[in-house]
């Protein structure tokens, strides 16, 4: 279901993050692209099935530290390109592990789910 999965709005960010570890199905499909080191910015993560707008929402996509507090985020699904937008409301803090979350809640129009949990953990 993922297409080309997670991206990040921007160019280099090799200095800006780091990506410590993902989910198997996510493996080859991360792409780190970050222009300005904000402590904020969009994760898109791109679907290669429409989705169910009802499904895409702060609960079954979130961002925690590692110690599993979550981080106030906007969710926005863009239904013509199957991309799933989450930003941060309130600034990643620098040297902390974050986890952005997707749940096996988020699924396809035709109801279809996630294999499984995925996970992205990165630091800033």
């Amino acid at each position: 279901m993922f297409d080309e999965t997670v991206k990040k709005g921007g160019n280099d960010m090799t200095d800006y993050l780091s990506i410590e570890g993902m989910t198997e199905d996510l493996e080859g499909k991360v792409k780190q692209d970050l222009k300005y080191k904000t402590g904020n910015f969009l994760w898109k993560v791109k679907f290669n099935v429409p989705l169910d707008p009802k499904t895409v929402n702060n609960v079954n996509l979130y961002v925690t530290t590692e110690n599993l507090s979550p981080l106030k985020t906007a969710i926005r699904y863009n239904s013509l390109e199957n991309i799933i937008e989450i930003e941060p409301l309130e600034p990643y803090a620098q040297d902390e592990t974050y986890i952005l979350n997707i749940t096996t809640n988020v699924t396809s129009l035709s109801g279809k789910a996630l294999r499984e949990p995925q996970q992205l953990r990165f630091k800033i």
